[in-house]
């Protein structure tokens, strides 16, 4: 079995075009259940807006989240990851960005969202695979 990312993101996953509202954005995140949105300009990726960037760049700064177009909040450019990537390679993409959402865009397709949840729902079973492997390896021929 292979641990590559495509078999671990998300492909459902909320989206909006930058040019609406950031309530508007704000409500379809809450009616999708994720914490999260990616924002597309025409059609393409073109950044994230997290639970985070509502509270610090709207609430915290009094904004009227009806007048806030939300590519204004928006994490840009994207820091994406290819589909055929190794999950152990994301999850250090994802470190070392300090993000826990990362887009999965191919040729400027996206195909899904790996996120931190579905990383740490496959730990168990990667952890149970390397073990086995390891002794496979460590028992002697015969046995």
């Amino acid at each position: 079995m292979s641990y590559l990312v495509k078999n671990y993101m998300l492909k459902d996953f909320p989206k909006v075009e930058e040019r609406v509202s950031s309530l508007e954005a704000a409500r379809t995140m809450v009616a999708s259940s994720r914490g999260f949105l990616l924002i597309l300009r025409e059609g393409h990726p073109a950044g994230i807006v997290t639970e985070h960037d509502f509270v610090e760049k709207i609430i915290t700064k009094e904004r009227d989240p009806a007048k806030v177009p939300v590519g204004e909040i928006m994490s840009s450019p994207l820091i994406t990851v290819d589909p055929d990537e190794d999950l152990l390679k994301a999850s250090e993409l994802m470190q070392k960005n300090k993000i826990r959402r990362l887009p999965v865009v191919k040729d400027g397709i996206t195909y899904g969202v790996l996120t931190t949840r579905e990383i740490s729902q496959c730990v168990g079973e990667y952890v149970d695979r390397s073990i086995r492997d390891i002794m496979r390896w460590a028992s002697p021929f015969g046995r």
